[in-house]
């Protein structure tokens, strides 16, 4: 155990609020508003900005790098979970009994009780399918199904003596609705770390993280946002300086109605994702 893991371990355990019990999870479904990874890549029947439909509120994420000064209106995307609902990461030895792989995904669905072609089903493969694809070049990934396996994974990541820290955007006063405008309110401040690796939750029954990092330039953030309809948000940014090598399909360039190459992507990070960074 590195020298101020157990800070580390309890603020994770706040974040997420308590472990899962096994026998909840045949009663637990799937919430249907759980977005799906797309911080990868577009959704095969996606809205794109070129198609003429409305943009999905959901990307609204991304952002120019020149946007990111005091005074700059920007819109945000923050979707509240209810506690109660929302899964959870399960104790390594609950999540280790449990196969994850779609090799056994007709086994899972009948252990969840989800019919095959389901909502819940197709969140089930889709969420395989991310963790089990090859990483992209340059890429460090692993998925993690308990809070032992992800802290584990950062450890052997970052390097066995490293000490490392998580970054989460939080909600810092007011009720927020999921879609606003927000005003930069301050000069935001660049966090420098020699590695880092981002943890998006993937929807699954119990609580998946599907965590990576790029190799490459990149700059990470804090900056505080104002709602223009009220709440205050302390929220965790990245820009992405060189997308020279991205795939010309990842979501970004729809949004931000770029290529790669052009310009840096900026992307904020939802409340239920965790940031790590190696440092003090």
């Amino acid at each position: 155990m590195i020298p101020g893991i157990i800070p580390f371990v309890i603020h994770s355990l706040i974040l997420l609020q308590a472990l899962h019990q096994a026998k909840a999870l045949h009663r637990k479904l799937i919430p249907t508003n759980e977005h799906q990874d797309t911080h990868l890549r577009l959704p095969e029947n996606g809205d794109r900005r070129d198609s003429g439909r409305p943009l999905d509120p959901e990307l609204n994420v991304f952002f120019h790098y020149n946007t990111l000064k005091p005074g700059t209106r920007i819109a945000v995307y923050y979707q509240t979970n209810n506690p109660s609902t929302t899964p959870r990461l399960l104790p390594r030895e609950e999540a280790d009994s449990i196969p994850f792989t779609s090799t056994k995904l007709p086994d899972l669905l009948r252990l969840f009780g989800f019919p095959a072609g389901s909502k819940q089903a197709v969140a089930m493969k889709s969420t395989l399918h991310h963790c089990e694809h090859p990483a992209l070049r340059g890429e460090t990934k692993f998925c993690a199904t308990s809070l032992e396996s992800m802290l584990d994974s950062v450890q052997a990541i970052f390097g066995k003596n490293s000490r490392f820290r998580v970054l989460t955007t939080n909600r810092l006063s007011g009720p927020l609705p999921p879609l606003q405008n927000y005003t930069v309110s301050e000069q935001p401040n660049e966090i420098r770390a020699a590695k880092m690796l981002g943890c998006h939750k993937l929807p699954y029954p119990y609580a998946v993280f599907y965590c990576h990092g790029q190799a490459g330039d990149r700059k990470l953030y804090r900056v505080l946002l104002d709602g223009d309809s009220g709440g205050r948000v302390d929220a965790v940014a990245i820009c992405h300086m060189d997308t020279s090598q991205w795939d010309p399909d990842h979501v970004a360039f729809e949004v931000m109605r770029s290529s790669p190459g052009e310009s840096p992507v900026c992307h904020f990070f939802p409340p239920d994702n965790l940031v790590w960074i190696a440092g003090p």
